[in-house]
């Protein structure tokens, strides 16, 4: 059986309750595929997490953006993974490069924390990617391979895990270029996906042919209702985690990009 096509939409820092509401009346309705073809989660801002999880149409799921890393306690601002469980809010979001940047959570760090909140049941988008610099510097794929290997070293059963891969560099950006710069490794969607295949060659050696060949990979970065049915069409990009758009009523287009890959 083939990988079942992800889409995530993370609404990061954004949203009133009014704004909110907004959004899932555009999401319901939407003509999607089935729950058989494409999977679909969406992560709101936590304080809005039991409104979304109310009112969201029963085929979408919702995720947490963030958990801490062990069980609750004296932690002021952090959300523990209980009291995500506690919600029935069955997906989290970590290591986003934002965290990882903004709050200097380090590789060993993320891993921690999806080893945790696997243990407690959650299901976890991990995400990985690397920054400008590092890009133009040649060290991509040895900085996804620390970044996944970290996780690697603390799980053992990839099941409940999918992949993000987000090179920083593209998140917001709207940068998609042609495939003739990817030979320069610079701003195509030939390179990313490059990314995708020897990330799954890394699971194949580090991991086993079986978490290799089982785990989804997703791919973030700019990716809206225009672009999204070339991205998936390549072979190694099961998904997408949608920042901006998520917000759109193009996320309806983006899930839909999900019949391209079936046909595929």
């Amino acid at each position: 059986m083939g990988r079942k096509f992800f889409v995530g939409g993370n609404w990061k820092c954004n949203g009133t309750t009014e704004e909110v509401k907004k959004i899932v009346a555009t999401l319901n309705p939407g003509d999607v595929p089935p729950s058989d073809v494409v999977e679909v989660v969406v992560s709101p801002p936590y304080v809005f997490l039991p409104l979304v999880k109310t009112l969201l149409r029963p085929d979408f799921h919702v995720a947490a953006q963030n958990s801490w890393v062990k069980k609750g306690g004296a932690y002021t601002g952090e959300v523990s993974v209980e009291m995500l469980v506690d919600l029935e809010v069955p997906w989290v979001i970590l290591g986003h490069s934002e965290r990882r940047q903004l709050l200097s959570e380090s590789n060993e760090f993320v891993g921690d924390k999806v080893a945790y909140a696997l243990s407690k049941g959650l299901k976890v988008i991990a995400c990985v990617g690397e920054t400008l610099e590092q890009r133009e510097s040649g060290s991509t794929l040895e900085v996804v391979a620390a970044q996944t290997k970290a996780i690697a070293e603390k799980v053992s059963d990839w099941t409940n895990i999918v992949i993000a891969y987000e090179p920083v560099w593209a998140i917001g950006t709207g940068k998609v270029a042609t495939p003739a710069q990817a030979q320069e490794v610079c701003l195509s969607f030939s390179f990313r996906f490059l990314v995708h295949s020897q990330l799954r060659d890394w699971l194949q050696v580090n991991t086993s042919p079986e978490i290799a060949e089982t785990t989804r990979i997703i791919y973030g970065g700019s990716v809206n209702g225009a672009n999204s049915k070339e991205l998936a069409v390549q072979p190694d990009v099961d998904g997408f985690l949608v920042g901006g758009a998520s917000l759109k009523p193009e996320f309806i287009d983006i899930i839909n990009a999900a019949t391209v890959k079936k046909n595929t």
